[in-house]
């Protein structure tokens, strides 16, 4: 077997496994947000039918075993990525910037113009990842309930490396 690391799409079979290291990534940040992160909400069975209605999602793992994943949906005309989740035993590898550069990968392999997400205001490290990466401040607004900003939305517009390689990309879908 090899040690080294893949990155992959996952499939309905790999729903428990994005359910789990989604709630294992995000313990980290029970009773610290406010409102709660509904990534505490996500199980097998709904991650199943996301996939099933068209989002998807990415898996990094080593030897078979999940050690990071992101899901991905369409959202403004761009690919949105939310539930970036990395296991506490596998940060410091890398993982989340090379499922953020997986997910830009197939934006561009669609032929869209950019990639969005949500973070969380308090999330200031997190902020200044995406911010590292090219990501900009699009707004900012507040979850239900809430009279305050409480989420900051972040785009990328993506750039294509060459004229030709633009023009292989197929169609956006609506």
């Amino acid at each position: 077997m090899s040690d080294s690391i893949s990155v992959r799409p996952a499939t309905l079979e790999d729903a428990a496994a994005l359910a789990a290291t989604i709630a294992a990534a995000f313990e980290q940040y029970r009773g610290k947000l406010v409102p709660e992160s509904g990534a505490f909400g996500e199980t097998a069975d709904n991650i199943g039918r996301q996939l099933k209605s068209g989002a998807g999602a990415l898996i990094a793992e080593r030897n078979g075993q999940v050690l990071a994943c992101v899901m991905t949906e369409m959202q403004e005309g761009d690919l949105y990525f939310g539930r970036l989740a990395v296991l506490p035993q596998a940060r410091g590898l890398g993982l989340a910037k090379r499922l953020i550069e997986a997910v830009e990968e197939e934006a561009r392999r669609r032929g869209l113009p950019g990639v969005r997400l949500g973070v969380r205001v308090v999330l200031t490290g997190n902020q200044r990842l995406f911010g590292s990466l090219g990501y900009v401040e699009t707004s900012r607004e507040p979850h239900p309930g809430f009279d305050y900003p409480t989420s900051i939305n972040m785009r990328k517009a993506l750039s294509f490396s060459s004229l030709s390689q633009a023009l292989e990309r197929p169609p956006a879908k609506a």
